[in-house]
This record gives C-alpha cells, sequence and structure tokens, in this order.
C-alpha cells in the first residue's frame, strides 16, 4: 500500500494561522489597554470648585491630597448631607456661596458645629456665616505675603490669589488678618471661622503655584473630619435654578402656538399642488433652425444688441466664404477684400467695409447689411 509523501503546506499554512491569531490578539489587548488608559486619566467634567471635577476649575487634586493625610473628606451635595456629617471635631468648608440664597438654608449651616471655612462668601453668606467680618475692598494683586502670625499662613507663605475680596472686623472683635485682609479668622462660639476672599488658590489649575497647595492643605486639614460643600445649583424653593425655558413661557403661548401651527398646517393643504403622474416625454426634443434664428434674433432687438448681431453675420458669412476664396482663418480683411473683389468685382475698401466695418446704427443698417452681405456670399458662391 503506497503513501502519499508529505508536504509541508500544511505546518506552514497552520503556522501562519497562529502567528495570524497572536497578532490579533496582540491588537485586542493594545487597543483595550488604550482604551482603559483613555478612560482613567480622562478629565472629569464638573461645575466650578466641584470636589468630582477634574478640570482647571475643580478640586479633586486638592480632596485627593486631603485623604492621602489621612483626613476623612466628605463631600455633600446639599444642606441634609452637611447636616448628617457635622459634629463638633469638623470643619464645614463652604464654596460656591452664590447658590446659598434661601434664608432657611443659612440657619441651618449657622446652627451647625463645629469650624467654618468660607470661601469666597457673598454678602448674605458672609452675614449668616462670619457675622463678625465686613467686606472692605478689593486687591489686585496677584502674590501676596502673608504680614500676619497665623501659623498656616506663615507655613504656606507667599499665595497667588488674583483678585481677592479683603475683610475686617464689624465689632469690637480680635480677628487676625493675612494677606491684606484676604484670609481673616476669629474664634467665637466655640468654633474658629475663617474667611477667604478668593478661591482660585484652591483649584486645580493653581494649586502648584507658590504657596497655594500649602494654605489650601493648611487650612483644610485643621480638623479629622472636612465636609466640602460647594453647591452646583440652588437648593432654595423660591428660585430652583434648574427650570427649562419651557417651563418659563406662559400656557398662554402655548395655546398660541399650537393654534398658529394649526393655522399653516391648513394653510399648506390648501395651497399646496398635488403632484399627478408622471409624463413620459421624448428627449431630446427637436427645435427646427428657424426657430433658435428668430429666438436669437429676437432677443438681440429686445436688447438692442446690433453690434452682436452685426458681428454674427459677418462671422458666418467669412466662415462660410473663406474655403471658397482659398483663405485660412484668421486672414488679414485686406486679403480677404481682395479675393472677393477678384472673384466678382467691386471696391475693395468698399467691400472692407462691409465685412469689417462698424457697427450699424439703427434696424435699417442692420438690414441692409445682412443683405450686403448675403449679396457678397452669392456671388462668391456663383462665381
Amino acid at each position: 500500500m503506497t503513501q502519499t509523501p508529505s508536504t509541508a503546506v500544511g505546518p506552514t499554512v497552520r503556522a501562519r494561522m497562529r502567528s495570524i491569531r497572536w497578532v490579533a490578539l496582540a491588537l485586542v489587548v493594545i487597543v483595550a489597554v488604550a482604551t482603559l488608559t483613555t478612560y482613567l486619566t480622562a478629565a472629569r467634567p464638573g461645575g466650578r470648585l466641584d470636589a468630582r471635577s477634574t478640570g482647571p476649575e475643580g478640586t479633586h487634586a486638592l480632596i485627593a491630597l486631603l485623604r492621602d493625610q489621612g483626613i476623612e473628606v466628605v463631600v455633600a451635595d446639599t444642606v441634609a448631607d452637611v447636616e448628617r456629617a457635622a459634629g463638633p471635631d469638623t470643619l464645614i468648608v463652604a464654596a460656591q456661596t452664590f447658590h446659598l440664597y434661601d434664608d432657611d438654608q443659612l440657619a441651618r449651616l449657622a446652627r451647625l458645629p463645629g469650624d467654618r471655612l468660607v470661601l469666597e462668601p457673598i454678602g448674605t453668606t458672609r452675614e449668616q456665616l462670619a457675622p463678625l467680618l465686613r467686606r472692605t475692598e478689593s486687591v489686585q494683586f496677584g502674590g501676596l505675603s502673608p504680614g500676619c502670625d497665623l501659623r498656616e499662613a506663615v507655613r504656606a507663605g507667599t499665595v497667588q490669589f488674583g483678585a481677592a475680596d479683603s475683610y475686617e472686623a464689624s465689632e469690637d472683635t480680635s480677628v487676625t488678618r493675612c494677606y491684606d485682609g484676604v484670609l481673616a479668622r476669629y474664634r467665637a462660639g466655640g468654633r474658629t471661622v475663617t474667611v477667604v476672599g478668593s478661591a482660585a488658590f484652591v483649584m486645580n489649575s493653581a494649586l502648584l503655584e507658590e504657596g497655594n497647595a500649602a494654605l489650601a492643605l493648611n487650612l483644610a486639614g485643621t480638623q479629622p473630619r472636612m465636609i466640602w460643600y460647594a453647591p452646583q445649583r440652588g437648593e432654595g424653593t423660591e428660585s430652583r435654578g434648574d427650570a427649562s425655558v419651557f417651563d418659563l413661557i406662559p400656557p398662554q403661548v402655548t395655546w398660541l402656538v399650537w393654534q398658529l401651527v394649526v393655522a399653516v398646517g391648513l394653510l399648506a393643504l390648501w395651497r399646496g399642488r398635488r403632484l399627478g403622474p408622471l409624463v413620459a416625454e421624448q428627449l431630446p426634443v427637436v427645435v427646427r433652425a428657424s426657430e433658435t434664428v428668430e429666438g436669437r434674433g429676437r432677443l438681440y432687438r429686445s436688447r438692442r444688441a446690433r453690434d452682436r448681431a452685426a458681428e454674427a453675420l459677418r462671422t458666418a458669412t467669412l466662415q462660410r466664404m473663406l474655403p471658397r476664396l482659398g483663405l485660412q482663418t484668421g486672414a488679414a480683411p485686406a486679403a480677404v477684400a481682395a479675393a472677393v473683389a477678384q472673384r466678382c468685382g467691386g471696391d475693395p475698401q468698399m467691400l472692407t467695409h462691409t465685412l469689417y466695418g462698424p457697427a450699424p446704427d439703427t434696424d435699417t443698417d442692420l438690414v441692409n447689411l445682412a443683405r450686403a452681405l448675403d449679396d457678397i456670399e452669392r456671388q462668391v458662391a456663383q462665381s
């Protein structure tokens, strides 16, 4: 019994298939790793001073640094979240205070125990959470030195605040003022209240500038638990802040718009044209030459284009006569006139005027020119 000799084709094909599978698997792994890396390193969107945002105006970096130092950070989205986490050994950081417009919210925050750190407070928020301070003027300089003996500020050194508000004591109270009053601190009611007239130094984009990170960590890390409350929208009942444009439209306007829509629809049905069946048409349409010439003549006449009509007549006459005269296109006018005079007689100057002269001034002159050209062409053809 004979055996078929083995060849290397089978193993070679299998080896190539294994190589292709390994390459495909490697490409899948690379794509998966790249996708995962992009997802993990992509910036997480968020509002200003949002603890979850990795954007330029977020505070995710500061929150991460505080947690690395062993501080328990609670990110509160509502006043109720702050109330559940507040205690005597906590620090409440209140930012984005222009969303705290409800008096009941501010009163609830003011009654909570623990220290306070208020960033860029508006007037109503400052009166409730830091009642012993008042705003003086704005500081326009970017980098400021502490200028005080407050431990947190002295350790941080120069800080880049940018444009910021300045504060001073509103009553006969001992207030520590640093950085020309941008940072003010006092102690009352068993708690420490700190107000900073700028929040730029805690943002992700400015945390690495000079002593910004040090001051932010020193101020936010004074207690074992820190509650970060930076509301991104209002919670009050007077103005929720999340109403859409349609919620602001009165009901009467909505009914008026629907009436207009119905009226326009009925008008479209009334005036609209209905398409009928397709009509078969034999193309191309044959147009007689006489109709084309008549149409062009009427067009020239309506526009008083006697010059263009005369030029068209002379060009057509010359194109038909030159082959009969043995001349080429573009021959000199004198040579053409001499050849025509030799064939049928006539004055060369008069022939030159007829074949190459100026445009006629009137319609009668244009008709006479057409007749003269026809006579010349007929005589050349018959000679």
